[in-house]
C-alpha cells in the first residue's frame, strides 16, 4: 500500500471496541479494522491501536475520531478535543454511565499513542441537537429543566445520520425532500423521525434507557413503579440501575435464555413460549414507537431499518412491519440482503429499506468536517 492519509475512528460501546482506519479523502473506504468483543484496559487499548496503525501498511493518521454516546447540553456537534471539550465530556458521563467512561478512557490511550494528532469527539446526541422544543421538552417542573438540563437528547445519531444519507441515495431523492422513519435496532434500540435531513422526533431521551425494549435494557417503564420498589423493597438505587441496564429487555422477557434475537427466533420456532413472548413484546414496542414518531412527519416516504438486528434479522423486521398497516406499511418482506436496499416488494407506496450501520464512516465524515471548520475559522480570523 502506498502512503495513505487516514482517520482512525474509535467506537467504544458498553462492552466492545471497534477501531477502523478510514481514508481521509471522502471515499468512504475502510483501509483496516480491528474489533475487540470486550473493553480493553489502558495498556491493551494502546496495544490494539498500535497494532492497527502499524500493521495496516504505510498510513498516516491525520486525525482520530471518537464516538461519544452522550454530549449532554454542552457538546452539540463534532468538537476538537481540548480542555473545555474534555471537561464537558466528563460532565456528561453521569448521563450515560456505561458508555461515556470507556470512551474517555480510549481518548487518553489515543492521545498517549498519537500525541500530536488532533482528536475529535463525535457525539451521538449531535444529530438530535436541533429537535423542536415540543419534541425535547419533558412535562416536568421548570426548575428541573433549567437547573439540571432535563430534556430529551436522543441517541444513535451517528447511525441515523449515515442511514439518512444512504436512504436518500438509494431512493435517488434529495435528502432535503425526504420524510423518513428510521429504526436503529441493536444492543441499544431507538426510532427516529427525520424531515429534510433533520431529526424531529426520537424515542430515546435523557439517557440511553428510555424508549423501546432493548436487548438488556428495559426501555420506558412506569417511574411510579420504580419509586414503589425503592420504597417497599430491599432494592437500592444501584440495584435498580444495574437491573434496568443489564438484566432487563429481551434477556428478562425470555426468562434469562438470551438477549440475542437470533437465538430467540430459533427458540421460538422450537416452542419456547418465553422466547416467543420476548420477540412479540419487542416488535410491539418498536411498532408503537414508529407510529408515535410518524405523527411528527407530514408523510412517510420510507421506513429504514439499521443496527445489527435491523440489518440482519428478517423475522424481526417482518413482525414490526406486519403491524404497521395503519401507516400504510405492510409485511411480506424479503429476507436479508448482502448490500443496502429495499426489502419490500416492488411498487409499494412506502418502501422498507435496510441500511448497514456504518458509524465508522460517519465518525470519519464528522471528524474531517470539524477539522475543516476549525481551519476555515482560523483562516477567517487572520489579519490582512
Amino acid at each position: 500500500m502506498n502512503d495513505v492519509d487516514v482517520i482512525l475512528t474509535v467506537n467504544a460501546g458498553s462492552s466492545s471496541l471497534r477501531l477502523h482506519l478510514v481514508r481521509a479523502d471522502d471515499t468512504d473506504q475502510v483501509v483496516a479494522e480491528h474489533v475487540l468483543e470486550r473493553l480493553p484496559g489502558r495498556s491493551e487499548a494502546i496495544k490494539a491501536l498500535t497494532t492497527l496503525v502499524r500493521c495496516s501498511g504505510i498510513v498516516t493518521v491525520k486525525a482520530v475520531g471518537h464516538r461519544l454516546v452522550h454530549g449532554g447540553p454542552w457538546l452539540r456537534r463534532a468538537t476538537i478535543v481540548d480542555h473545555h471539550a474534555l471537561t464537558a465530556a466528563h460532565a456528561a458521563a453521569s448521563l450515560a454511565p456505561i458508555h461515556v467512561p470507556p470512551a474517555l478512557h480510549l481518548i487518553d490511550a489515543a492521545q498517549e499513542l498519537l500525541p500530536y494528532v488532533p482528536q475529535v469527539l463525535c457525539p451521538d446526541t449531535a444529530f438530535h441537537a436541533g429537535l423542536p422544543e415540543v419534541a425535547y421538552t419533558y412535562a416536568l417542573p421548570l426548575t428541573w429543566r433549567v437547573n439540571y438540563g432535563v430534556r430529551r437528547y436522543g441517541f444513535h445519531g451517528l447511525s441515523y445520520a449515515w442511514a439518512t444519507r444512504r436512504a436518500a441515495a438509494l431512493l435517488d431523492r434529495p435528502v432535503e425532500r425526504l420524510h423518513l422513519l428510521l429504526a436503529h435496532l441493536g444492543g441499544g434500540c431507538s426510532v427516529c423521525a427525520v424531515r429534510g435531513g433533520r431529526s424531529v422526533d426520537t424515542s430515546m431521551g435523557f439517557t440511553p434507557l428510555e424508549g423501546v425494549v432493548m436487548t438488556k435494557r428495559s426501555g420506558s417503564i412506569d417511574p411510579g413503579m420504580l419509586m414503589w420498589l425503592l420504597e417497599r423493597s430491599e432494592l437500592n438505587v444501584a440495584d435498580v440501575r444495574e437491573a434496568l441496564y443489564h438484566r432487563s429487555g429481551l434477556l428478562a422477557l425470555s426468562a434469562g435464555r438470551s438477549s440475542d434475537t437470533r437465538e430467540l427466533v430459533r427458540a421460538a420456532r422450537e416452542g419456547d413460549s418465553a422466547a416467543s413472548l420476548a420477540l412479540a413484546v419487542f416488535a410491539r414496542s418498536v411498532r408503537g414507537a414508529l407510529a408515535s414518531a410518524a405523527t411528527s412527519l407530514d408523510r412517510v416516504d420510507a421506513l429504514v431499518f439499521t443496527g445489527e438486528i435491523g440489518w440482519d434479522q428478517p423475522e424481526v423486521r417482518e413482525d414490526v412491519c406486519a403491524g404497521l398497516g395503519v401507516l400504510g406499511i405492510r409485511g411480506g418482506l424479503r429476507g436479508n440482503r448482502s448490500d443496502d436496499g429495499p426489502v419490500s416488494p416492488p411498487g409499494v407506496p412506502i418502501p422498507v429499506l435496510v441500511v448497514r450501520s456504518r458509524e465508522e464512516l460517519q465518525i470519519a465524515h464528522d471528524t474531517w468536517s470539524a477539522l475543516r471548520s476549525e481551519a476555515e475559522n482560523s483562516m477567517a480570523g487572520r489579519p490582512l
